[in-house]
């Protein structure tokens, strides 16, 4: 970790004189909208008149996640343009060593602000005199780093619906000069769980898709009624997509791993297991390898493309499924999952931007999330903390040079 961020401090020379050339503080508003597990290709093969109006209005593009392809870990790079690997949200469940503590999206303790490691981009603003208001994004209302939005909601169970998600938005914006937030992120939990239910392809998803354009056309409507309306860059996205699974997909750990050979395993995709010891380790490695549709590494020979393997709450041993698969006991019914590998399309997310900032009729290259932590500090004028993104990698998209 350390390593890690001496390189950090010294990309953050790069970082910011990227921004140097950025619009002024406080000129613009960005409304960054993320829908859970929506596919990039949702939107060609249902019908989603409004993302085509974004796409004629703006940019479109397919963008990246990082790995895992998980919701927790991929909210939290978006905010902090960092990797899982190095933001501290390894996967939806992990163990903490300092602390001797698992973390859970479900779990009572996910508040404790050491989980969370990097700047999300509400503190970058906020420490840069800029306002923020967040709707239940990852880790918006906890303390991190010894902050929090201005504005934000708990996540509990007394949650606003979608509309009024959209309209509390509105009213963000709407807000006399001196409180109005000029970062306003929101988070939609679907067509996430409409997939998980019924699958990517099930009739089920393709009403909720519907139903998320439906919403999209109500923002836009009522954020192009607002005063400011021509000084707002929207940004509409996704942390992961959705692959069809089944029962008869799953590969046993039980039939493979003995648990006398290890000393902890979170589940997930990927899993992460702790041996109990180097020979255990080794026969762990044996045991595994060779199986079909299954990747097994040591976690210090994880590819480098998937920057994954160098945080401590990662296991020695690091167990990923080919796209579709699972390694499991438990199959359950769900239809849909996520967690696999950044190249695989069906993991891959829509990405919409529209406002003064982007281009109109823009179809953007390929890209990687953690870009979007730049990207917005550099449309709201501040700098960014150091990160795992890069500006170049999106200037492209843009009206304006840097």
């Amino acid at each position: 970790m350390k390593k890690f961020l001496l390189i950090l401090s010294l990309l953050a020379g790069f970082c910011l004189a990227s921004s140097a050339k950025a619009p002024l503080k406080n000129e613009r508003y960005v409304v960054l909208v993320s829908m859970d597990g929506f596919r990039h290709d949702y939107i060609d093969s249902n019908k989603t008149p409004n993302f085509d109006k974004m796409a004629k209005a703006g940019v479109r593009a397919v963008m990246k996640p990082s790995f895992p392809a998980s919701t927790f870990p991929n909210h939290y790079t978006l905010a902090t343009g960092l990797v899982p690997d190095h933001n501290g949200l390894v996967n939806n469940s992990f163990w903490e060593p300092e602390h001797q503590e698992r973390y859970s999206i479900g779990g009572k303790n996910k508040h404790k602000s050491y989980f969370y490691l990097g700047e999300p981009l509400w503190n970058t603003a906020q420490r840069q005199g800029v306002l923020a208001g967040v709707t239940y994004w990852v880790g918006s209302d906890f303390e991190i780093g010894g902050g929090r939005p201005r504005y934000y909601l708990p996540y509990n169970e007394f949650l606003l619906s979608f509309r009024e998600r959209i309209d509390r938005t509105v009213e963000l914006l709407s807000y006399p000069e001196e409180k109005r937030p000029h970062l306003v992120m929101l988070y939609f939990s679907e067509p996430d769980h409409t997939g998980h239910s019924y699958g990517p392809f099930s009739k089920e998803t393709r009403r909720e898709v519907v139903k998320m354009d439906k919403l999209l056309g109500k923002l836009r409507a009522k954020l192009a009624r607002l005063p400011i309306a021509d000084r707002i860059d929207l940004i509409v996205l996704s942390d992961h997509g959705m692959a069809d699974l089944s029962a008869e997909r799953c590969i046993s750990v039980d039939n493979h791993v003995k648990k006398a050979w290890t000393e902890r395993v979170i589940y997930g995709t990927p899993t992460s297991i702790y041996s109990k010891n180097a020979a255990c380790r080794d026969s762990i490695l044996t045991a595994l390898g060779g199986i079909e549709h299954l990747f097994v590494w040591k976690k210090e020979e994880v590819p480098a493309e998937l920057n994954y393997g160098s945080s401590d709450r990662l296991g020695d041993i690091i167990v990923a499924p080919e796209v579709g698969w699972r390694f499991t006991d438990r199959p359950g019914t769900v239809k849909g999952g996520h967690g696999y590998f950044p190249d695989d399309p069906e993991m891959q997310t829509v990405f919409r931007a529209e406002g003064p900032d982007f281009k109109k009729r823009y179809e953007a290259p390929v890209f990687r999330n953690v870009s979007i932590y730049p990207l917005v500090c550099y449309l709201l004028g501040i700098e960014p903390a150091p990160n795992d993104g890069d500006l170049e990698e999106v200037r492209n998209m843009l009206t304006r040079s840097f």
